[in-house]
């Protein structure tokens, strides 16, 4: 009897584990807690192009935390494309799909007030900052490993994206209309998401 509740337990604790893994994580005080410090210190040290942020959220919450899957840091750049700021505000949708309400509004606090509290404090210091061949050489290095970060994360989520031929003809087509003609990502979204769910249906 006692061994059975011992196992019993323990499958339950398993399935807990495989649904924190999964992409949830604690919607309690200390979780979201976790959830704000995190996203506070990423708005912190986030420089260079916004694309920038899929790097840092995927070594927060899908390496270091286990809170997203590939897959969903994925699901929230594509909704991220459909609003204004696209790939800042997918820290909106990341703290919905991690703490329900109360962790999208925590995310987008966290990831958008050291911006402002920055831009407060440097101001008086901006003239300075423009002559400076030391900021400008400084600047140039971040760019540059800014770009590395977005190679190394591309690549990351490509693995998780790009599973057989269509989808592997999709991301081509897709990237050379973007580069091509500088078709809006929004039709580019679309069309995939089109694209995918015609032939879910012709499979089956």
């Amino acid at each position: 009897m006692g061994r059975r509740r011992r196992r019993a337990g323990g499958d339950r604790a398993g399935r807990r584990g495989a649904r924190g893994r999964a992409g949830h994580g604690d919607g309690g005080p200390l979780g979201l807690t976790t959830l704000f410090v995190t996203f506070l210190k990423i708005g912190s040290v986030l420089y260079g192009s916004g694309y920038v942020l899929l790097a840092f959220l995927r070594n927060d919450f899908v390496d270091r935390l286990h809170w997203l899957t590939d897959r969903q840091l994925l699901d929230a750049v594509a909704i991220g494309q459909f609003t204004p700021g696209p790939v800042l505000t997918t820290a909106t949708f990341v703290g919905y799909l991690v703490g329900g309400g109360a962790g999208a509004v925590l995310a987008t606090v966290g990831i958008f007030l050291p911006s402002f509290v920055f831009v407060a404090a440097s101001r008086p210091l901006l003239p300075k900052i423009r002559g400076s061949r030391w900021t400008a050489a400084f600047l140039d290095g971040v760019n540059v490993a800014a770009l590395g970060l977005m190679a190394a994360v591309v690549w990351e989520l490509a693995q998780a994206a790009v599973t057989d031929g269509l989808t592997a003809l999709l991301a081509l087509v897709a990237a050379v209309l973007f580069i091509g003609s500088k078709v809006n990502s929004v039709w580019l979204i679309l069309g995939g998401g089109g694209i995918g769910l015609a032939a879910r249906y012709l499979v089956g």
